[in-house]
């Protein structure tokens, strides 16, 4: 319960914060997020053009063990997970706040959840997401970055939203990890402290999902 109320209460403040003290938009915002959208990239710097597909990889992350949450929740873990494609931790807080505790998983795996589970998807996101990183901080500027970060809503409150999701993932590690009959407190602390890239190589290394034997 305690748990559950922290989370509400960081969801809370999380929001009232972006909708009352970031700084306010700015007139292009609109624009900026079209051009992103259209990979249209041309003058914009590349740590926010790195910072907002990472916002489309973090929800992916999620998905990888969300997905597999939420055989064993009343919540769509879906419908969550899909809106963090649009809003982030907006949308993945609640879910957090609202699961039960799954540290089994029932039945076995459906073509669905083996996409979310494959190494191969795994893989895909690390690689997207060294380049990204790579491509941000070998040729972004850093100055530039701090300027928009103190004048766009935007900036300030997707930068936000990328601590907030990295910090909130390993509320979901536990169940995950006994699902899969890890029980090496070590992993979890390895992925907890190591933002982005540690659930990342996780997601790539975790051992397979404990199966019901079919039967008959």
């Amino acid at each position: 319960m305690l748990k559950r109320v922290i989370i509400i209460l960081l969801w809370l403040t999380f929001v009232a914060y972006a909708f009352t003290l970031a700084p306010p938009d700015r007139p292009d915002t609109f624009e900026l997020i079209t051009r992103l959208i259209n990979f249209d990239l041309d003058g914009i710097n590349p740590l926010v053009v790195a910072l907002f597909n990472i916002m489309g990889v973090l929800p992916l992350v999620y998905a990888c063990i969300t997905f597999t949450d939420g055989r064993g929740q009343k919540l769509p873990a879906w419908l969550f997970t899909g809106a963090a494609l649009g809003v982030g931790a907006f949308a993945l807080l609640p879910y957090l706040a609202l699961r039960r505790d799954n540290p089994q998983f029932s039945g076995q795996k459906n073509w669905w959840l083996a996409i979310w589970e494959s190494r191969i998807t795994a893989a895909v996101l690390l690689t997207g997401a060294i380049a990204l990183v790579y491509y941000g901080f070998s040729q972004g500027s850093w100055a530039d970055f701090w300027q928009q970060w103190q004048t766009s809503r935007f900036i300030h409150v997707m930068s936000l939203d990328f601590v907030v999701l990295c910090l909130a993932l390993p509320i979901l590690l536990p169940d995950d990890l006994a699902r899969r009959g890890m029980t090496d407190p070590r992993i979890f602390w390895a992925v907890a402290v190591v933002p982005l890239f540690g659930p990342l190589v996780y997601l790539l290394l975790r051992s397979p999902l404990i199966e019901e034997k079919a039967t008959g």
